[in-house]
């Protein structure tokens, strides 16, 4: 069945192969981005079932107008995927206070203005889907990803409570978390890379710089295989809360799951017996 679809980040990496997907499965599409004129240009041009409206995920204004748009052009939203965001690699000391927060207004305030924006549409309609794009590094840290990790973790946690608000009006949510996919996150239009400012790290922060560059186009996983899935999840009635994609990425979380049943069973141990107690009241 047709739906409309509204995209962020749509001008490169997943949120094209999304959007693209999505017009050739027969959806309507309302595809956003800072630079309109490109996201256009990239998706081949003017089409019937395509809006492209600007969107700075960071600013509110910029998304109310966007999901505006999309009532005007196709009178409903039915799928919001959030998409965009970008990648501030480094570890902690070198990564400036400026470039915390400017990490987390993209990649959790970001998200959330857009939601922000949408939810009052699918409330009014009783139904919609809310499928929101965090990372492996949402659910296990990772060295040289600090910032990243923390601002995925934020989004984890975000995703999986706002499940409870909106559930109660017909509205769905589905947070993903891909493992490395040869997306364009690792190029410098998405990742700000740090500079060697402190000894100790100089040396390891030249080599991961090194490293992940050369990654960059090797990633195992399939983008366009990933935006099919994410089109499959929207078409279902029961979607999953969580949707963990590709290989690595699911052994990385039975690893963790494995590891947090053992810490379980440590603080069981040490802690499990913390309540008051009468005897000695």
């Amino acid at each position: 069945m047709s739906k409309v679809v509204f995209v962020t980040g749509a001008g490169r990496g997943l949120g094209t192969d999304i959007a693209r997907q999505a017009l050739a499965a027969g959806h309507q599409v309302v595809a956003t981005g800072r630079r309109p004129e490109e996201v256009e240009k990239t998706l081949g041009g003017p089409q019937d079932n395509l809006l492209v409206t600007k969107l700075d995920i960071t600013s509110l204004d910029d998304a109310e107008t966007a999901a505006q748009a999309a009532i005007d052009r196709f009178g409903r939203i039915d799928v919001l995927i959030n998409n965009a965001g970008n990648f501030y690699a480094g570890y902690f000391e070198e990564i400036t206070p400026e470039q915390m927060r400017r990490q987390f207004e993209t990649n959790l305030f970001g998200p959330m203005n857009v939601t922000r924006a949408v939810l009052p549409i699918l409330r009014k309609q009783r139904d919609g889907h809310i499928i929101t794009l965090s990372s492996s590094a949402g659910l296990i840290g990772q060295e040289f990803c600090v910032a990243y990790a923390a601002s995925k973790f934020g989004v984890e946690g975000w995703m999986e409570s706002l499940r409870y608000d909106v559930e109660p009006y017909g509205i769905r949510t589905t947070v993903v978390e891909p493992g490395f996919f040869r997306t364009e996150l690792l190029v410098d239009a998405s990742t700000t890379w740090p500079e060697p400012t402190i000894h100790d790290y100089a040396e390891r922060t030249r080599a991961t710089i090194a490293a992940w560059k050369s990654m960059n186009g090797q990633q195992g996983g399939d983008p366009v295989k990933l935006a099919r899935a994410l089109l499959t999840i929207a078409d279902q009635a029961d979607p999953p809360l969580r949707f963990v994609a590709g290989a690595d990425a699911i052994e990385g979380v039975e690893a963790k799951a494995r590891e947090l049943l053992a810490q379980a069973r440590v603080s069981r141990e040490l802690g499990g017996d913390l309540g008051h107690d009468d005897a000695t009241a």
